[in-house]
């Protein structure tokens, strides 16, 4: 169920640990945008390291620290995050279309 909670000191948290995880896990962000209820990641794996266990650190460091450093989002969400995610590879299209995609995403949201 999607709740709009990642607004605020929220959003700046969760986008200083997204860049820390991926920093940990040798992953490189291409585009980042928050929605107030997901998030848009653009982001360049190695293949041999995969991108099922990229999300799973994402996920599980940020719902940890989030969760201990903000108690409203204990109390409001059993789960910070669910266990899916939509994944697409992009490499038949060109990555400048792809970052003015998520770009786009926060203006066309409040529209």
């Amino acid at each position: 169920y999607r709740r709009k909670v990642l607004h605020g000191a929220v959003e700046a948290r969760l986008k200083e640990l997204i860049v820390q995880t991926c920093s940990n896990i040798k992953v490189d962000i291409i585009e980042m945008e928050i929605m107030p209820d997901h998030v848009h990641l653009l982001l360049e794996v190695d293949p041999q390291y995969g991108i099922h266990k990229t999300i799973k650190h994402i996920k599980g460091a940020t719902s940890r620290y989030l969760r201990q450093e903000f108690k409203h989002l204990t109390t409001k969400l059993p789960t910070l995050w669910t266990n899916s995610y939509f994944v697409s590879t992009v490499g038949g299209a060109p990555l400048n279309v792809i970052k003015q995609y998520i770009e786009s995403q926060k203006t066309s949201e409040r529209k």
